[in-house]
């Protein structure tokens, strides 16, 4: 766990902001002649390390990432290793510190406070949010997404929209 101190208070029973100690990771990789993503010892762009990636399917792409499937990672295990070549020719190198990213190690949520579910998160943690590593061309953006329940429907109409899922920017650089 981060020595970073997260400034908690109560809602509804909820100690927030929510805070996690292990994350699931998944590497996204768009508009690259070709990309290596290395995290935890891991290759987590196989079939991109010799061949172009193709262009994001469509403007709201990130709203159809599945969870990040590379799970139960315990905070953190080092630094992520970008090498890729953009769609310009120019070959790049990059170390991304998650760690850093995400001192204060405290999940990314568009959920108001007295929107949360009174009493589901009595000790303010959080279990595995998704990180993803998108590169894309010369940009690489680190995003977060979590299913935090709620007390009301998001879409008034439908009865299964008791909770948000927004994935949300935390990170970005372009080279």
């Amino acid at each position: 766990m981060s020595s970073t101190p997260v400034a908690q208070h109560t809602v509804n029973g909820n100690l927030l902001p929510l805070r996690f100690l292990r994350h699931s990771f998944e590497a996204k990789a768009y508009n690259t002649v070709k990309c290596s993503v290395l995290y935890d010892n891991h290759e987590f762009t196989p079939f991109a390390t010799d061949a172009p990636t193709d262009r994001p399917p469509s403007p709201d792409y990130r709203d159809d990432w599945n969870y990040a499937f590379y799970l139960g990672v315990r905070n953190f295990p080092g630094p992520a290793t970008v090498s890729w070549t953009s769609l310009d020719g120019t070959s790049h190198t990059a170390t991304i510190d998650l760690a850093q990213i995400f001192k204060d190690e405290r999940v990314l949520t568009k959920v108001p406070d007295d929107e949360f579910v009174p009493n589901m998160y009595p000790q303010g943690l959080f279990l595995d949010p998704s990180i993803y590593l998108e590169v894309n061309d010369r940009t690489i953006s680190v995003y977060m997404r979590a299913l935090i329940p709620t007390q009301h429907r998001q879409v008034p109409d439908n009865e299964y929209s008791d909770a948000r899922d927004d994935v949300i920017l935390a990170w970005t650089h372009t080279y």
